[in-house]
């Protein structure tokens, strides 16, 4: 069947569903409720209708529902759309990590992931899953940034944190502490700047980017008195980029670097390590930061908090981080849509710089 000429301006949303015993279906079902959404994308949620029923008698929403397909290019462009991963009947335990729903977590990020190879979709919102119970042969990962890595076979990528303050980035993702100093070198570090430069760019149209980052150690290492990896390997990084005509600066001790506000000053921040970046990101917006894989040739967003078990099924879950993430990947997708436009106008100069490659 030939898509219909509202389809193809739309852009389609993936959504994976998570975990389905944490508060996925009720963000999700919360967001899209949101009308701005339904009359601007077509929403395409890989889960299942009855999970998502239970979910919407449990949380008591009455006036919601999925209009059910077999497939995404089904999809109807004007309604929330679900298409089921599994269809045998699925025992919920709300508030509980258990081995079903970490299977179904990977089923709906499998078929996702194939649509958006296939094309079938143009960006993917993956709802929180649990990392204990969706580990297994088939998810060797230690999250949805390293498993999209592999998937599209991106080496070069970085899990990038955005709320309304600022955008900070983790040179080491989820890695134990006692690994993160064998683990930095300035080879990485150089590598994630350009990531991050390239990313503040086409995905969120800085024209020229200014990027802080912050020292491994306290006090930035106090001139080689308690750590010289600052010495060593990350202001070689930063002069090296900055050669490369990067606007990068540092290193900042992180906690003045915060405490001043000097964070204000650029378009990104880069962390050395995960809790580094996470903590002040979360303390600043937890309800609402949404984490961006930047690196990847496909967009993927998510909402920067977890299964949140000990809200489930409490009609207590804010909706905002997951309605962010939404208009946020639907905002980079065309961004690089417009830059890419831009820049083969550059190289090309006979293909004209407002043409739309999306279908």
């Amino acid at each position: 069947m030939e898509p219909t000429p509202d389809k193809e301006k739309r852009i389609r949303v993936g959504i994976t569903h998570g975990d389905v015993n944490g508060i996925s279906y009720e963000i999700i079902i919360k967001a899209l409720q949101d009308q701005r959404l339904i009359e601007q994308y077509t929403i395409v949620v890989y889960g299942s209708s009855k999970v998502a029923s239970y979910h919407r008698k449990t949380l008591n929403i009455n006036d919601f529902n999925f209009n059910l397909v077999k497939k995404a290019d089904q999809a109807h462009p004007r309604r929330p759309n679900i298409v089921n991963i599994h269809d045998e009947e699925i025992k919920i335990d709300l508030g509980k990590s258990t081995p079903i729903a970490g299977e179904l977590s990977l089923l709906s990020l499998e078929a996702a992931v194939e649509d958006l190879q296939k094309n079938h979709i143009d960006v993917v919102v993956t709802a929180p899953i649990n990392k204990k119970n969706i580990h297994s042969d088939n998810f060797p990962f230690p999250g949805h940034t390293e498993y999209f890595a592999r998937k599209f076979n991106v080496t070069d990528y970085l899990m990038l944190m955005v709320n309304k303050s600022f955008r900070i980035g983790m040179v080491t993702g989820h890695l134990p502490l006692g690994n993160v100093k064998e683990t930095l070198s300035e080879a990485l570090i150089l590598q994630k700047i350009k990531v991050m430069n390239h990313s503040l760019m086409r995905d969120f149209g800085v024209l020229k980017p200014r990027i802080a980052l912050l020292a491994l150690n306290p006090h930035a290492g106090d001139d080689g008195l308690i750590g010289d990896e600052e010495k060593t390997i990350i202001q070689p990084a930063i002069e090296k980029a900055y050669n490369q005509n990067i606007l990068a600066f540092g290193p900042y001790p992180a906690d003045g670097f915060f405490g001043a506000g000097h964070y204000k000053k650029f378009d990104g921040i880069l962390a050395m390590y995960h809790d580094q970046g996470m903590a002040p990101f979360k303390m600043v917006s937890f309800e609402e930061g949404v984490n961006f894989t930047a690196g990847l040739p496909v967009v993927r967003t998510s909402p920067a908090h977890g299964t949140a078990y000990d809200l489930a099924g409490k009609n207590e879950a804010s909706p905002d981080a997951f309605r962010n993430a939404l208009f946020m990947a639907c905002d980079i997708f065309e961004n690089r849509l417009e830059y890419d436009a831009l820049h083969a106008h550059v190289l090309h100069p006979d293909v004209p710089a407002r043409e739309n490659p999306h279908p």
